[in-house]
């Protein structure tokens, strides 16, 4: 939305708003790239962090999840069974279902992925910025912390 307003105020909010999508959007890209993702797709990589967060789910859940068809979230799990990432198990209140679940190879990846992300980020901002920059840093981020709490 342009913003046409002669207040500063108004002008530095949208400003800011504007600088903060941008690097939170570049800081994430520089996050992936420390990681080895594989050619996961983003409904690939949105599955498996739904089933880490919430837990086993049947496909027709996780498709309602994400907003997807069954049929095209059915396509999805079979990529991610074939990558050993998932596996299914038999529901057993309704044996028509099946019951999807990270594999320990998989949370294990993550795991690892996750720490990659961790000693980059802080190997990053230990070379880069001084005890000052460091300093206002802890700040910004409490203040970002503000800004998307509910």
């Amino acid at each position: 939305m342009p913003i046409s307003s002669d207040d500063p105020r108004t002008v530095r909010a949208a400003t800011l708003a504007r600088d903060i999508r941008g690097l939170a959007g570049k800081l994430k890209r520089r996050l992936r790239e420390q990681s080895d993702v594989g050619d996961l797709t983003p409904s690939q990589t949105a599955v498996l962090l739904r089933l880490e967060k919430d837990g086993p789910s049947t496909t027709s859940t996780l498709a309602r999840a994400e907003g997807m068809r069954p049929q095209s979230m059915g396509t999805v799990i079979v990529a991610l069974e074939s990558a050993g990432l998932v596996s299914g198990m038999p529901d057993p209140k309704d044996g028509r279902q099946t019951i999807l679940s990270l594999t320990d190879h998989c949370r294990e990846w993550i795991r690892e992925s996750r720490a990659a992300r961790q000693d980059w980020l802080f190997r990053t901002i230990q070379a880069r910025l001084s005890t000052q920059e460091q300093d206002l840093l802890t700040a910004a981020v409490a203040l970002l912390q503000r800004i998307v709490d509910d």
